[in-house]
């Protein structure tokens, strides 16, 4: 029996709504979110979703689980996962922010800053915002929304980079607070085994890709790491090293002058042709033609 394929997001589709405001097919910010017209049917996210809701509420699935988002709280969605089943009800209000995962990459200055959003985001992607916070957000939203519409501004897009990036860094401190509050509560096993492992890959990704050697590193077999981390948070330890590997690629490619030569050295890729081709594999063009982008 053929499997079905679950169709993509596209964040391009977003540009041509009314009411947004966008940077190319990169950003876009709506501050109506009952007008935005949700699939449906599943579909894999293939950009950052970051939502406030205001008034009403949503539901949905997240990777079969059942989501509810509620006045207050705030959802963040990162790509490769499963949405389906969106209903939202008659008189939700929000704001939502979508990102191109490329435009995210250009904002962070280190692969770190990807863990205190996103990993706590992919066990808790509803969380429950105070009032100040919430303001805080709101404010960060408008700002960077007007900044977005001033096109003749030369130095829009660094500007909003500049803005998104302090917005996640006090995203990043509400949600260091929920952690020292649930850091009081006994973790499970696995979300121990998973949590030191992302911790590992982010020390050592620019040097070993292998989930053997991670494996080894923390005292259990390649095949127990990845139950463990699959069972954790619906992805492969490949995928989890992939993403941070890209993730430093990046990073090196659009904030630093480094050759691809010495990038390469660098990294522990083999040769300057194997990086490309493991590039191209997962990005979709060459090093150096992202660098010029």
């Amino acid at each position: 029996m053929k499997q079905l394929q679950i169709k993509e997001t596209n964040i391009a589709n977003a540009v041509g709504w009314s009411g947004i405001a966008h940077i190319d097919k990169d950003l876009v910010l709506a501050d109506r979110i009952a007008e935005i017209p949700v699939p449906r049917d599943a579909r894999l996210m293939n950009f950052i979703l970051i939502v406030l809701c205001t008034r009403g509420s949503l539901q949905y699935t997240l990777d079969t689980r059942q989501k509810k988002v509620a006045p207050g709280d705030m959802l963040i969605i990162s790509e490769h996962h499963v949405v389906n089943n969106y209903n939202a009800s008659d008189d939700v209000e929000g704001l939502a922010m979508m990102m191109s995962v490329d435009f995210f990459h250009e904002i962070i200055n280190d692969v770190s800053d990807l863990s205190a959003i996103f990993l706590y985001a992919r066990s808790f992607p509803v969380m429950k915002l105070s009032e100040a916070d919430a303001e805080i957000f709101r404010s960060y939203f408008f700002t960077i929304k007007n900044r977005v519409a001033d096109v003749g501004n030369h130095f829009r897009r660094p500007l909003v980079r500049t803005l998104l990036l302090a917005m996640f860094y006090d995203l990043s401190n509400v949600i260091y607070q929920s952690q020292q509050r649930l850091s009081e509560q006994p973790p499970k096993r696995a979300e121990v085994i998973f949590t030191r492992f992302i911790k590992m890959v982010e020390l050592h990704c620019n040097r070993e890709r292998r989930v053997g050697w991670y494996a080894k590193q923390l005292g259990i077999t390649a095949k127990y790491l990845s139950e463990t981390v699959k069972s954790a948070s619906q992805r492969t330890p490949n995928e989890w090293i992939d993403n941070y590997v890209l993730a430093e690629l990046r990073v090196q490619l659009k904030n630093t002058t480094k050759s691809i030569k010495q990038i390469t050295e660098e990294m522990n890729f083999p040769n300057q042709s194997f990086l490309g081709k493991y590039f191209r594999e997962h990005v979709g063009m060459s090093p150096s033609a992202y660098r010029r982008r």
